[in-house]
């Protein structure tokens, strides 16, 4: 009887301890899910973007495909804060990061909040073309939301600028080489005009 007792209390504090690791677990997983996560957009956030971009640098230098990535800045977006106001301005941010998730479609694509009115998008094993061809549906699909814009100094919505840059990594170019050529690109969309896709080669 004794022995029962004791192997019964024995099962008893090894359930108990299977419980408090799975809690345990279930809570780091949720505070690993926070910390990649954009407070305000609830998608990924600069420090999940950048892990990401290493992980996925090494990965197509070992398969030896290419890696694009689409940088997007709201256009005039100080403008239209000013004038409508920051809860505006969020509720707009907020919308504008829904349509860029809704276009990282594939298992290995992801969409980040890389800061303030600037969203950026990892395309794995994608070509120059189609990145473009992705970046120009975003841009019309951020147009087509219709958002008031009375202050813009281009359109009377709110509308995108985006940068695109494609390469395939190699030993001696760091990932950040990728986001210098997608910021570049973002520079000549602004100096052209505006609402634009331009790229780097």
């Amino acid at each position: 009887m004794a022995l029962e007792r004791e192997l019964a209390r024995a099962r008893k504090t090894e359930e108990k301890l299977k419980r408090e690791k799975a809690e345990a677990e279930d809570k780091v997983e949720k505070l690993l899910a926070l910390s990649s996560r954009d407070d305000l957009t609830e998608i990924a956030n600069r420090r999940c973007f950048d892990e990401f971009l290493r992980k996925e640098w090494g990965r197509s230098m070992r398969a030896g495909v290419p890696v694009s990535l689409i940088l997007c800045d709201i256009d005039h977006f100080k403008l239209f804060n000013d004038h409508y106001g920051h809860r505006e301005g969020d509720k707009c941010l907020c919308r504008i990061a829904h349509v860029i998730n809704e276009h990282a479609k594939r298992g290995g694509d992801l969409a980040a909040r890389y800061g303030g009115e600037e969203f950026i998008l990892i395309l794995p094993d994608t070509k120059l073309e189609n990145a473009l061809n992705l970046a120009n549906r975003i841009r019309q699909s951020i147009e087509e939301l219709t958002i008031e814009h009375k202050t813009s100094k281009i359109s009377k919505v709110v509308t995108a600028s985006l940068g695109v840059a494609t390469m395939i990594p190699t030993r001696d170019l760091p990932p950040g080489d990728l986001v210098e050529k997608a910021d570049a690109a973002l520079y000549a969309a602004k100096l052209s005009g505006r609402n634009k896709v331009s790229h780097k080669l």
